[in-house]
């Protein structure tokens, strides 16, 4: 469940490590797996066009929170995460380290799904 003023970790090689969520897009007043957020950036990578306090979108692709699928089984990771997105919603960075749900195929982040390491 992600919130206002929630801390995410950033899983792609974009040049962010950590981001703010300052608002969900969609209405809800909390994310989830597959919702695009707005996020400030609070840590960066030296030598990248990302700098402090850059305003972006970003997809949610790991949450704490333990999810339910409709088979019973429950999904749950170590962190919080996300990815940023351009403003056509394709991921900025060409890497997604780690593994990412299987519910973003369902949501058609194809482009996610087809660039990270796994998917569970």
């Amino acid at each position: 469940m992600i919130q206002l003023n929630s801390l995410l970790s950033v899983i792609d090689n974009s040049g962010a490590k950590k981001v703010k969520c300052l608002k969900i897009l969609g209405g809800s007043f909390n994310g989830s797996i597959g919702d695009r957020i707005v996020v400030a950036i609070q840590k960066v990578v030296p030598n990248r066009k990302l700098k402090q306090g850059d305003v972006n979108q970003s997809l949610v692709v790991r949450l704490k929170k333990e999810t339910v699928r409709k088979d019973g089984t429950t999904l749950k990771f170590f962190d919080n995460a996300a990815i940023l997105l351009n403003q056509k919603g394709v991921p900025q960075g060409t890497r997604i380290f780690g593994p990412v749900p299987r519910e973003l195929r369902k949501k058609k982040y194809m482009k996610v799904v087809s660039i990270a390491q796994g998917i569970i």
